[in-house]
């Protein structure tokens, strides 16, 4: 079992940054996949970054990449969302999820545990 809980979210102005932190409980972190969704109103939620335990060649959504970049600290149980040169579009809540295992997806629903969300608002 892994929980989740999402930090870092809040109110921001078109180019700036923001970084989100997920802290996992559990010992075996390291044996999970880590991804980062969000959901803006009225959209399905989309994949933008995810990562398995080496943190090398994470995926990034072409919406995102460039700008967003996933990190993940195995020994604090953490992985990082940091999002520069923020822009109206990229207002949604953000989401933490983990998929047991070494394969990267980008398929919500195979995903196991999700947090609770935290809410981004970029302003123009």
């Amino acid at each position: 079992q892994v929980q989740l809980v999402e930090s870092g979210g809040g109110l921001v102005q078109a180019g700036g940054s923001l970084r989100l932190s997920c802290a996992a409980s559990g010992r075996t972190f390291s044996r999970y996949v880590m991804g980062w969704f969000r959901q803006a109103p009225g959209k399905e939620r989309e994949l933008l970054t995810a990562t398995n335990w080496s943190g090398s060649n994470p995926y990034y959504a072409d919406s995102v990449k460039g700008r967003f970049s996933i990190s993940r600290d195995n020994a604090k149980n953490t992985v990082y969302l940091q999002m520069n040169s923020l822009k109206p579009e990229d207002t949604a809540d953000y989401y933490c999820a983990a998929r047991q295992g070494l394969v990267v997806t980008t398929q919500a629903n195979e995903y196991e545990y999700w947090g609770q969300g935290t809410q981004v608002t970029v302003s123009s």
